[in-house]
């Protein structure tokens, strides 16, 4: 009877209720267990809605994958606002720092099509357009051009693996 649950939660917070519970009670799994670990797994995501898989086998172990927020959470938990701009070429409700948006491109880049830390933080400053979100002040497609002029070569290199 081994299978596969998969739910959204909020990061280290998850219960035993709705919508974990339900799926988990009829599985030989010890459900407090499994919150446990979400919310360990999830703490750093304080909140936001966090994908979850949980697969389970017949003799009650489990495994526990943790997928990462949209970008436009991570963007507007970083940036500290609840919803994006109605008009996001003309008004602008926050503003992000270089490291920000180098954190951001970091926690997402396993779930991007970019290749490179660079490319992942273009496809950040993407989302940044659409959320009306500024970059150091500057209009986010501004940030974007001077990304691929090699300005911020130096701000997203790779960290050498050790």
């Amino acid at each position: 009877m081994a299978g596969t649950i998969e739910v959204l939660v909020p990061g280290g917070e998850a219960t035993p209720g709705p919508p974990l519970g339900p799926e988990l009670g009829p599985t030989p799994v010890d459900v407090q267990a499994v919150v446990q670990q979400i919310n360990d797994e999830t703490d750093a995501f304080d909140g936001m809605e966090v994908p979850i898989t949980v697969e389970y086998e017949d003799d009650g172990s489990f495994t526990i994958e943790v997928g990462v927020p949209p970008t436009a959470e991570l963007i507007k938990d970083e940036a500290g606002f609840e919803t994006g701009s109605g008009e996001p070429q003309e008004t602008f409700v926050a503003d992000l720092t270089v490291d920000q948006v180098r954190k951001i491109a970091e926690q997402k880049q396993s779930d991007l099509l970019a290749y490179d830390l660079k490319n992942a933080a273009k496809e950040v400053v993407g989302t940044c357009v659409t959320l009306g979100v500024t970059i150091e002040g500057n209009d986010p497609r501004q940030f974007k051009e001077r990304i691929d002029d090699g300005e911020y070569d130096d701000d997203f290199v790779e960290e050498a693996a050790a």
